[in-house]
C-alpha cells in the first residue's frame, strides 16, 4: 500500500531525518512539503525544506505557510537546540530551487480535494498551517483520509514547559483547532517519541546510505545530540518527527488509546494536551465535549529505531 503525504514541516534537525525517510521509503508518496516557523524561523524552514530535496536530488513541491501564532506572541526559535540555521549551524549550499507561489495552506486544500479521501497530513511542526487550511475549506475535514500529528504530551510531561510539549505551545490555539476538528486523527506525542534514541552508530549507518544529504543528516545531528547530552543526560536524540511516520507504516509498533483531546490556550498549562480515554467517566462532560481521535501512549522505541535506520541506510 502506498500513502500520498503532505508533509508539514519545521526544518529542524530531526524533521530533516523525517523528510529524509518521507523521500526514501518505496511507501510514501510525498506530494508535497508545507513549511511553518517553529523550530527556526519560516524563511529558513523553506530554505532548508528546499535544499534537503535538491540535497536528495528529488523535485519536491515546498509552499511557504505559517510565520507566527494565530494569537499568542510569537516565542524565539530554539537556536540552542536546533542551531540558528535549523541545521546544527553546519555550512550549507546554497539553493537554487524556489517555493511554490500559493500558499502552505491553499497547497493542502488544493491536493486534498485534487485527490479525496487519498491524502495524509503528517504535520511535525506548530498547526498553523492545518488551522488555515480549516479554515479555507472546512469541507476538507471529510475528505482527508487521515491526519497524523507529532506533539503534544498526555502522561510523559513537556519539553518546554513542565506540561506542554513544544509544537503544540508555539501555537495553542491552531493546535486546539487541528486537533479537535472531527477529521480521523492520531496524535504521536512524547509519550512515544521519548522512547526511542537514534544512537551515533546509527547515524553513522544512515550517512553511509544518503549520500550528500547524509553527510548533512549527520553533521548537524552532533548539534542535536550535544543538546540531548547537556539537557538530557543521554548520548543520542529522540527522532520526534520520524515517529509520525513511523505510526503511519508500522502502526502495530505503538500503543494507542482512543478518546478526547482539550488543548489548553491560555494560562500556566498553556500548551498542554488533555485527554480523556473514550470508555471512563468523568464528573462532567467538559472533557469528552470533542470529537474522538486516537493517541499514542507508549512505543517499542528500538523496533521503531531500526525502521528509521533501515528505511535511510
Amino acid at each position: 500500500m502506498r500513502y500520498p503525504i503532505i508533509f508539514d514541516t519545521d526544518p529542524g534537525v530531526d524533521d530533516a531525518q523525517a523528510i529524509a525517510i518521507a523521500m526514501a521509503h518505496p511507501d510514501i508518496e510525498l506530494l508535497g512539503l508545507t513549511t511553518t516557523f517553529g523550530n527556526v524561523d519560516v524563511a529558513t524552514a523553506t530554505h532548508n525544506a528546499l535544499l534537503l530535496c535538491e540535497l536528495a536530488g528529488q523535485n519536491i513541491p515546498v509552499a511557504r505557510g505559517a510565520a507566527v501564532p494565530l494569537v499568542k506572541k510569537k516565542h524565539p526559535a530554539p537556536a540552542h537546540i536546533h542551531g540558528t540555521n535549523g541545521l546544527g549551524n553546519i555550512a550549507l549550499p546554497d539553493v537554487r530551487g524556489d517555493a511554490m507561489p500559493q500558499s502552505a495552506a491553499q497547497f493542502i486544500v488544493d491536493t486534498v480535494n485534487a485527490r479525496p479521501g487519498a491524502v495524509t497530513l503528517v504535520a511535525v511542526g506548530p498547526l498553523g498551517n492545518l488551522a488555515a487550511a480549516l479554515q479555507l475549506d472546512p469541507e476538507i475535514i471529510s475528505k482527508v483520509k487521515q491526519v497524523v500529528i507529532m506533539g503534544g504530551s498526555i502522561k510523559e510531561g513537556g519539553n518546554v514547559t513542565p506540561v506542554a510539549e513544544a509544537n503544540i505551545f508555539n501555537d495553542p490555539h491552531a493546535a486546539a483547532h487541528a486537533l479537535t476538528a472531527g477529521w480521523p486523527l492520531t496524535m504521536v506525542g512524547l509519550d512515544a517519541t521519548h522512547r526511542c534514541t537514534l544512537k551515533p552508530h546509527d547515524m553513522e549507518a544512515i550517512a553511509t546510505g544518503q549520500g550528500r544529504l547524509g553527510a548533512v543528516l549527520a553533521d548537524s545531528y552532533a548539534f542535536y545530540r550535544a543538546f540531548y547530552q547537556q539537557t538530557m543526560g543521554f548520548d543520542g536524540c529522540c527522532p520526534h518527527d520520524s515517529c509520525a511516520l513511523a505510526w503511519l507504516l508500522c502502526s502495530e509498533l505503538f500503543t494507542t488509546a482512543r478518546g478526547h483531546l482539550t488543548v489548553v490556550t491560555e494560562g500556566d498549562a498553556e500548551g498542554q494536551t488533555i485527554f480523556a480515554p473514550e470508555a471512563r467517566p468523568f464528573i462532567d462532560t467538559r472533557w469528552t465535549r470533542t470529537p474522538s481521535v486516537d493517541v499514542c501512549l507508549d512505543a517499542d522505541g528500538p523496533a521503531i529505531v531500526d525502521w528509521i535506520v533501515s528505511t535511510l541506510h
